[in-house]
């Protein structure tokens, strides 16, 4: 285990809880597991409990953005299903019926406490094109001007298998930099992330973490329920995006949500390591599949890494696999080692002929649209 994770075994009241217990705006992701039953149906007492602890936290001033999973497992009972389907048309189908089963619920719950929902559905473009992205901010901002509490999730039923998110806690780490949350707090049936499988003698729980970037050497194989699609694998890279951006982050278990909020010690809580930045450059290093790859000379390599440079075409020394102008590709090593991704600004058949070679000669030569940049600094993220 790394000195990071290992700095926070056993301990808890870290400087991170109190961010998550003071943040004025905070996004609650929820699993599909912690609302409903192991039939795939929703559980009213499970969604009531949930609800009592978000309206307390509304009702105390702040503001709650809420990232729910569970529209496929709510369609699962009503339509006869057994079990999570897995073809998308099926999936599809569970998610229209199952999201305005979730929301009733949802709706009902919260208007006794006198708090009002609104149903938000999106997908990868509204948080990654800039002006759906913008559009999407301005919804949600609104919604909170207005006081409404806003029920986020996926567009399961029109998302397809290239587009989507691919699981809610991604959705959520997103939605934090998407509404300029201040903190993040994921829950699920697992109440912390442990030195080893929470069913292991001698397993501790990890309450702090100083850099989720650097987290080795822990158990992350305990999947959720059959009516989950994420794991622990899932909630880390959702706790690497959001802390990356900024964002304090905590991973508890749905049945602490109160205290995880009130900043009581479970958990596991993730220190903020980053600063914002544009969604796009988020999208870039955590959604985006690469289209292609750019082989860079070690000169581009530490160009692109160490000095934040664009990438020129004098400093690679291969293309691979085909894309447009516009798309995502890796930058690699010359052994093969991903560095970096960025948005390409040329076609993939237009590359091998300027391999080596200095702006300035291909813009003489080709024309002043060849004079420009292969990857922008602007345009792209150093992976580690």
């Amino acid at each position: 285990m790394s000195e990071a994770a290992s700095a926070g075994v056993g301990s808890g009241g870290s400087p991170t809880r109190a961010q998550v217990a003071t943040a004025r705006r905070v996004v609650v992701k929820v699993g599909s597991s912690s609302l409903t039953t192991p039939q795939g149906g929703l559980d009213p007492q499970r969604v009531a409990a949930l609800v009592d602890a978000l309206a307390a936290v509304r009702l105390a001033g702040r503001e709650v953005v809420l990232v729910s999973s569970g529209a496929i497992a709510a369609g699962l009972a009503p339509l006869g299903l057994r079990g999570r389907p897995r073809d998308l048309a099926t999936q599809q189908a569970a998610a229209s019926v199952g999201q305005g089963l979730l929301v009733e619920q949802y709706m009902q719950r919260f208007a006794r406490h006198g708090i009002t929902v609104g149903q938000v559905l999106l997908t990868v473009e509204d948080v990654t094109v800039q002006s759906k992205y913008r559009n999407a901010y301005r919804t949600a901002a609104k919604l909170l001007e207005l006081g409404v509490l806003p029920i986020v999730n996926e567009n399961d039923t029109v998302a397809t298998k290239e587009i989507r998110f691919g699981d809610n806690d991604r959705l959520a780490a997103l939605v934090a930099h998407l509404v300029h949350a201040d903190a993040l707090v994921l829950l699920s049936d697992v109440p912390a992330l442990f030195t080893a499988h929470p069913d292991t003698p001698g397993a501790r729980r990890i309450a702090d973490v100083a850099d989720a970037d650097e987290l080795l050497g822990v158990d992350i194989s305990r999947r959720g329920s059959a009516v989950g699609t994420g794991g622990m694998v899932t909630k880390l890279e959702a706790a690497r995006i959001a802390t990356s951006a900024g964002i304090p982050t905590l991973l508890t278990d749905a049945g602490s949500a109160a205290q995880a909020l009130a900043g009581g010690d479970v958990g596991t809580a993730f220190a903020a390591t980053g600063k914002r930045r544009p969604t796009r450059l988020l999208w870039l290093a955590h959604v985006s599949d690469a289209q292609g790859s750019l082989v860079l000379d070690a000169g581009a390599v530490r160009a692109v890494t160490e000095r934040k440079a664009s990438l020129l075409p004098a400093g690679i020394t291969g293309v691979r696999g085909s894309f447009s102008a516009g798309e995502p590709v890796d930058l690699v090593d010359v052994d093969g080692r991903v560095v970096a991704r960025g948005l390409v600004s040329y076609d993939a058949a237009d590359l091998p002929g300027m391999i080596g070679q200095r702006t300035g000669t291909l813009g003489s030569e080709l024309g002043a649209e060849y004079a420009r940049v292969v990857v922008h600094r602007d345009a792209l993220v150093v992976l580690r």
